[in-house]
């Protein structure tokens, strides 16, 4: 990853409370796993960004090696790896989610 990448990568997340890696956008999610996160802040209420992947294959590589995760779509709360669509349906699920997401927003 460059430096730039890397830098780009770090602005994303440190100024957006919620920051979404995906394929696609929200408004149009290029896949079944960045909809299920997309559907899951949608139901919360909550603003969140996102960054269309697809669209730059630096930032697709480089997030995979900013995180040590291998999947997209990536969710960062507050610059904190959160993990992808599966852990944040079974954060959702259990309750967790809202709570980390209403302590971010209040902060």
């Amino acid at each position: 990853m460059t430096p730039e990448t890397k830098e780009k990568i770090d602005n994303l997340v440190k100024q957006n409370k919620i920051m979404v890696f995906m394929k696609g956008n929200k408004l149009m999610p290029q896949c079944g796993f960045s909809n299920n996160v997309v559907q899951i802040f949608n139901t919360l209420g909550v603003p969140f960004e996102t960054l269309d992947v697809l669209a730059d294959p630096e930032i697709r590589q480089g997030i995979k090696e900013y995180s040590n995760w291998p999947t997209i779509p990536q969710v960062y709360l507050s610059g904190e790896f959160l993990g992808g669509s599966d852990i944040l349906i079974e954060m959702y699920n259990k309750g967790e989610l809202q709570q980390k997401v209403e302590v971010a927003l209040a902060s």
